[in-house]
């Protein structure tokens, strides 16, 4: 699971919202590049990114482990047909692509989330979104991050608990509805929980967040920004 971990790499002193600038220009250019050769321009992008962020690719692609196989698999189901030619590589180039320009997003979002503290992100966004919206939106984008975590934790050991019991045994839809509506539940509790806590700490709409400030190591983050919005726009 993609967590925030501490460390003193160059993305790691890098101010929150030039990362969010190159997350955003990096998807856009995705979204604007579909050839092969843009592709590979922005490939070299995420990989600087991994670079400056000290993360393995590989540590990277596990952490997307749930994710890659839908990636992988997409080309192939749209390339087969049910009829002669059985199968259509040229129908599986587009797809393809489509994927390889998704996994790119996926590993700069990585490599954001390994280096960004969850209060740095909240700060970010309700600096570059004013009013109660961006407060709103970091705080969503805070309990998102916390959330998560907690919820994989709560499955993982509502299956460890269904196998102690033999639960492998059981049919593959039991086991399934048994696991859903333990999450479910853990789930629900967790979020009964958060309510009380924010109302008992007195959740307020002008928090204190950490300050932030542009340096000259932001300078090569935003510039490469600038240039990934320079490349939609041409």
């Amino acid at each position: 699971m993609l967590t925030y971990e501490p460390g003193d790499s160059f993305a790691h002193r890098l101010d929150p919202r030039a990362k969010l600038a190159v997350q955003i220009a990096f998807a856009a250019a995705g979204l604007a590049h579909t050839t092969p050769v843009g592709l590979t321009a922005l490939g070299v992008v995420a990989a600087f990114s991994l670079v400056a962020a000290e993360t393995s690719p590989l540590s990277a692609l596990h952490s997307l482990r749930y994710a890659v196989p839908f990636l992988v698999v997409a080309p192939v189901v749209e390339a087969v047909r049910l009829g002669a030619p059985w199968f259509d590589p040229s129908a599986a180039v587009d797809p393809a692509l489509a994927s390889i320009r998704i996994l790119l997003v996926f590993l700069v979002a990585a490599a954001y989330v390994r280096t960004t503290p969850v209060r740095d992100s909240r700060a970010a966004i309700q600096r570059l979104v004013p009013g109660r919206l961006g407060v709103v939106l970091g705080m969503s984008v805070a309990l998102v991050f916390r959330f998560l975590p907690l919820v994989r934790r709560d499955l993982r050991r509502v299956r460890e608990a269904q196998a102690a019991r033999l639960g492998s045994e059981r049919r593959l839809d039991e086991r399934l509805s048994l696991v859903a509506a333990g999450g479910l539940r853990r789930a629900f509790g967790r979020a009964d929980s958060l309510a009380l806590a924010l109302r008992a700490r007195c959740f307020a709409w002008n928090p204190t967040l950490p300050t932030l400030q542009f340096t000259r190591r932001d300078v090569p983050a935003l510039a490469v920004a600038v240039g990934l919005l320079v490349s939609v726009a041409v």
